[in-house]
């Protein structure tokens, strides 16, 4: 179905060389950094360190790289004015269609784009009510979720005025809706975490005419939820732009019920007396967060799987004939779910914990980080390296290791 959405298979290969991770050899990682600094580098001159990124998608390490075709569609919008409520508009429609959704909105970041859904599901369309929140008096401002669902990013949703309702069980959520409930949050990553299920959510939220908001930030990996979530039910559905869609970091995507979404743009910028008048999003961005979304939609999902894999593989086999070392190839089940590798090693022996060794990654030449999580081994990242640079990254493992097992010896 996605490969049926872009026909155009010569501009697909075209842009597909520019991005980093997807490894069709063309293009190599020392190309791609030689093209970029061609022009003024500005982080050389503040002496800001760049590092190869094994990490993923953390917003921290500034999430992902936009595709070549995504930074020329977007210098070509900066030469141009236009009326962002049209661009938004428009913009939606075709974000929609691609998605076989009612209707969607280029939002500041995931972030924005749960403050923007929950300010449709309290002050819907109203002028008044839109200039009056974080003011809730007179509005449905209760908003239920899991207690397993409570995280650092909920702000987003407090940002509304609303107070948050925590429920353990099916029989609290329905205990919990009363007239003052606004909507029903879940927090898509934390699923196996709570009691409540997506479909029984969406079930309650229908059965009491209750608007459900999931927020499913970095579950691309698999593209298929991108569509999944709507048609399971949920009437908003919030990603961020920036980590596997590859769009401009500080863009998202809210989707879902044509008239919440259409009461979210209106609580938005530039509408100057509203709660999201500080997330804005400018017209580059709105292009940017477009075409990096068709640029995902054409890609061939299985190829670039493979190439992730082998890019696993070849770190691993790069360490694999040190003393004591293992690996092995793993895939988160939620967020972030591409192919990573875990390396474990004798941290006695070696006198070397999974920390030190990324400290080590970290202030080598190149700089990498890894996945800040050393409870079970050195974790990996590739699918945010450009082509080529899991050699690196293999190389530098395997240097830091067999230095460790040197000072052991």
């Amino acid at each position: 179905m996605l490969r049926r959405l872009f026909s155009n298979r010569r501009g697909f290969m075209q842009s597909a060389l520019a991005v980093p991770g997807i490894g069709l050899g063309a293009q190599t990682a020392t190309a791609q950094r030689k093209r970029r600094t061609a022009n003024r580098d500005v982080l050389a001159e503040l002496g800001v360190q760049p590092f190869l990124n094994a990490a993923g998608t953390y917003t921290r390490l500034t999430a992902s790289q936009m595709p070549q075709s995504v930074l020329d569609a977007m210098q070509v919008a900066a030469t141009q004015y236009v009326d962002l409520n049209e661009l938004h508009e428009k913009a939606g429609d075709r974000i929609a269609e691609l998605l076989e959704c009612e209707a969607a909105l280029v939002t500041a970041g995931c972030a924005s784009a749960l403050t923007l859904g929950t300010a449709a599901c309290v002050a819907g369309s109203s002028v008044d009510r839109i200039r009056r929140l974080p003011d809730t008096v007179g509005m449905k401002n209760e908003v239920v979720l899991q207690k397993s669902h409570r995280n650092g990013y909920d702000h987003a949703i407090r940002n509304c005025g609303v107070r948050l309702v925590e429920v353990d069980s099916a029989r609290d959520l329905e205990s919990a809706i009363n007239e003052r409930t606004a909507m029903l949050f879940f927090l898509n990553h934390a699923e196996r975490d709570g009691a409540i299920g997506h479909e029984e959510f969406v079930r309650v939220g229908k059965q009491r005419g209750v608007p459900t908001l999931n927020d499913a930030a970095a579950d691309i990996p698999p593209a298929d939820n991108l569509f999944r979530f709507t048609k399971m039910g949920y009437d908003l559905v919030a990603f961020s732009g920036g980590k596997g869609l590859r769009g401009p970091q500080s863009a998202g995507l809210l989707i879902g019920r044509r008239d919440l979404i259409e009461a979210a743009r209106l609580n938005n910028s530039p509408h100057s007396d509203s709660v999201g008048r500080t997330n804005k999003v400018n017209k580059e961005e709105v292009v940017g967060m477009l075409v990096a979304l068709e640029e995902f939609l054409a890609r061939d999902h299985d190829k670039v799987w493979k190439e992730w894999e082998q890019s696993c593989k070849r770190i691993a086999r790069t360490v694999a004939n040190l003393p004591g070392v293992s690996t092995e190839m793993f895939t988160p089940e939620i967020a972030n779910a591409a192919p990573h590798l875990r390396i474990r090693w004798d941290y006695g022996g070696a006198q070397l914990t999974a920390e030190q060794a990324a400290e080590e990654l970290r202030q080598g030449e190149p700089a990498i980080e890894v996945r800040p999580r050393f409870s079970e081994g050195l974790e990996i990242a590739v699918w945010m390296l450009a082509a080529g640079d899991d050699r690196v990254v293999g190389r530098r493992v395997r240097s830091v290791l067999a230095a460790a097992l040197r000072r052991a010896a």
